[in-house]
């Protein structure tokens, strides 16, 4: 999607502090942490969120969990891990395009908020 900002940054037309990447997703550093490290990964295929990507791509779908996990092995994060997952307006979801939130390097607190 030519609007899309996490499609701009698949696209290397914006710049992003990449952790990771493969052939299916792109992790990269948020610029806004809510933690000592907070890493989004998104599939490099445009989906709005996980309700569309589970109904049509659960091959990507289970990538995606995959890819947050390396990601979390990447970063050093054996003490413990979030991943976070926001869909729609009452989920906190600001980007229209699925992406997983890998957040650790301190412990996490719940309920989250």
């Amino acid at each position: 999607m030519s609007d899309c900002l996490f499609c701009k940054i698949v696209n290397g037309i914006i710049p992003a502090n990449k952790v990771l990447e493969n052939d299916n997703f792109l992790a990269f550093r948020d610029i806004s942490p809510q933690a000592p490290v907070h890493v989004l990964v998104i599939p490099k295929k445009h989906f709005e969120d996980i309700s569309e990507l589970s109904q049509k791509d659960l091959e990507l779908s289970a990538g995606l969990m995959k890819t947050a996990s390396e990601v979390a092995r990447v970063e050093n994060l054996d003490a413990g891990f979030r991943i976070v997952l926001n869909t729609g307006e009452d989920g906190g979801q600001t980007v229209q395009h699925i992406h997983a939130h890998v957040l650790g390097g301190r412990g996490l607190t719940w309920p989250p908020g």
